[in-house]
């Protein structure tokens, strides 16, 4: 009883082989994936095709008004404030840019995260490493270790069940 479903199995195989050529060999049907509605997408994509050719220079050469990244390459820079800021507070570019002038330093929220960028790195560089005993070798603090893809500092963690605290 169990040679028919093998030879069902090895039937299909068949089948699945003198067909696989042409198969592959056709265009896909799929339509091209639609071009991204996300605002923050577009803005990147914009910001990606005005500093072509200046990929690897130095972020305050390309970026108008570059205070604390300044030592990334300028391709970086727009991963870095997609991903570690906008990721780690769960917001958008409008909540620290003008998306009109990106140099702008009107609004405070980009003020502020410059001194918790500077807080995070006096953490990181000085206050870390003066601690005796830590368990790692190199202990940091980012944007998400508070913020928790939150604008406000996560004040009120759930306590962890895992052991070694």
């Amino acid at each position: 009883m169990r040679v028919v479903p093998l030879r069902l199995c090895a039937g299909g195989l068949l089948l699945f082989c003198l067909a696989a050529p042409f198969a592959f060999s056709q265009p896909p049907t799929t339509p091209p994936p639609a071009a991204p509605t996300d605002p923050d997408a577009l803005f990147i994509a914009e910001l990606k095709k005005q500093i072509s050719g200046k990929e690897k220079e130095p972020s305050e050469k390309v970026y108008k008004n570059i205070q604390m990244l300044k030592d990334v390459p300028a391709s970086w820079l727009l991963g870095i404030m997609k991903v570690a800021y906008s990721g780690s507070l769960g917001v958008r570019c409008e909540h620290c840019h003008d998306t009109q002038n990106w140099a702008s330093d009107d609004k405070v929220e980009k003020k502020v995260a410059r001194q918790m960028i500077q807080m995070t790195r006096d953490i990181n560089e000085k206050q870390l490493k003066a601690i005796v005993g830590l368990k790692s070798e190199k202990p940091a603090v980012n944007c998400t270790t508070c913020h928790r893809g939150q604008v406000k500092p996560a004040l009120d963690l759930e306590p962890t069940t895992a052991s070694g605290n």
